[in-house]
């Protein structure tokens, strides 16, 4: 389809408040799924420093290098999750996949507070990796199933902003109950967060067809393009023979272990650098994960403006992804500087332009390929980022060990991470080409 028969139904169509908002409504659930999938995968971050004391001091004796194999031992298990998570929620649908996967992880991250070793831990981890891995897949899908292209980064951007505010409730709500009761009490809190979440999905999910309360309008309005975009079942093995399956996967394996080196390390990076406590470590957090949820939102609505400068929907999308890897590469400085406000600046800079990255990476999926194919796609690449999430993770545990904690080699690695992603995106896929499956 081009350029001109995907702008034309926009000026058919009104905007969004004439033709119903009940796609935006699914939006918003979401977005409550993934806030709730990132509390539960930031606990353990935060309580890091007060795992690392003695028993005796009410820890376990954690260290780096082993803090370093649990969060592998973590994207390790999402990774080989997020191949089967991709295939089950494009087998079984949105509905029920989606509750199926938000039960796994969170029976999962509760029973973290049953154990009491670094070992047991890992094994915590690597249940809750594969309940967790489900998130993204089940989400791209259900942005593919019911929003037509043109506003899939913005919906994209914000059920993705919900990582943030996951980021935002959990050192808001962990310390005081760690503080309060214990640091096990603080793995039970988003339980109920998730059986609410399970219950209204259950009663209010269903795919736009047979959703009882949307208009005919939003429905055409939907399936504009529902024709050219559904495209043939295509096997998971065959789809590692596209071009455009590597330069997501690579997109993500590239850029994905940067934002989980800030949500596992940046509770530690504060408290090291800047001696901040359980009970002071919050605000930073919540100040630099606001700023990641903006940058959430509007990397996905970048596109949009830009199109009215003359960019097609292509050229927007590549643009906007340029401009926020651009923004991460301040960050190379950020271990070098003395101000406390000044350090989360710059990562608050940093975690703001990855997410807008975030949100046009997982849209590109949708963008070359087929509705069929995209649960499996994201699958992938999903899993090309936690795989190498986890060996960059080994990698960070040994240089703060040999180091005595100095990031400075991570954060440039950091910086540059983005820029080089998006050359290969680029000479893989160059101008986001379409897949072409044969009939």
């Amino acid at each position: 389809m081009n350029i001109t028969s995907e702008q034309s139904p926009q000026k058919e169509l009104a905007p969004g408040a004439r033709i119903g908002k009940v796609r935006w409504t699914i939006c918003a659930m979401l977005f409550a799924a993934t806030s709730i999938n990132y509390m539960d995968r930031q606990v353990l971050s935060l309580l890091k420093p007060t795992l690392m004391h003695a028993p005796a001091l009410g820890g376990i004796g954690m260290t780096e290098v082993g803090y370093g194999y649990i969060m592998a031992a973590f994207q390790v298990s999402y990774a080989i999750g997020l191949l089967a998570a991709g295939r089950f929620v494009d087998k079984v649908g949105t509905r029920i996949g989606y509750m199926a996967i938000m039960a796994v992880w969170s029976l999962s991250a509760m029973g973290h507070a049953l154990v009491n070793s670094m070992f047991q831990f890992g094994i915590a981890r690597v249940c809750l990796g594969l309940g967790e891995s489900g998130n993204f897949p089940a989400a791209i899908k259900t942005v593919a199933e019911w929003f037509p292209q043109r506003e899939r980064s913005l919906a994209t951007g914000i059920f993705n902003s919900g990582a943030n505010m996951g980021a935002i409730l959990a050192p808001a709500i962990v310390p005081w109950v760690a503080l309060h009761y214990s640091w096990h009490a603080a793995f039970l809190v988003t339980g109920v967060f998730s059986a609410a979440w399970i219950g209204l999905w259950y009663s209010k999910y269903r795919k736009p067809q047979d959703h009882p309360t949307l208009t005919g309008a939003e429905l055409r309005f939907i399936y504009e393009e529902a024709a050219a975009k559904m495209g043939p079942s295509v096997p998971w093995m065959r789809l590692l023979g596209y071009r455009q399956t590597w330069a997501f996967a690579i997109g993500k394996g590239l850029t994905d272990p940067i934002w989980w080196f800030f949500l596992f390390w940046l509770p530690d990076f504060f408290s090291k650098k800047y001696g901040l406590d359980l009970k002071h470590v919050g605000l930073p957090l919540i100040v630099v994960y606001t700023a990641s949820s903006i940058g959430s939102i509007g990397g996905g609505w970048l596109p949009m403006p830009l199109r009215k400068f003359g960019l097609s929907a292509v050229a927007a999308r590549l643009t906007a992804m340029f401009i926020c890897a651009c923004a991460v590469t301040p960050i190379f400085i950020v271990n070098s500087l003395n101000s406390e406000w000044a350090t989360i600046g710059l990562l608050s800079l940093a975690t703001a332009a990855h997410q807008g990255w975030s949100a046009n990476i997982y849209t590109t999926a949708s963008d070359m390929f087929p509705k069929s194919a995209v649960g499996s796609v994201t699958g992938i690449g999903g899993m090309a980022g936690s795989a190498c999430g986890s060996l960059f993770a080994i990698f960070v545990g040994y240089v703060l060990q040999l180091t005595h904690s100095n990031y400075t080699v991570l954060f440039g690695i950091a910086a540059s991470a983005y820029l080089v992603a998006f050359a290969f995106l680029n000479l893989l896929a160059p101008g986001l080409r379409k897949a072409e499956f044969a009939a």
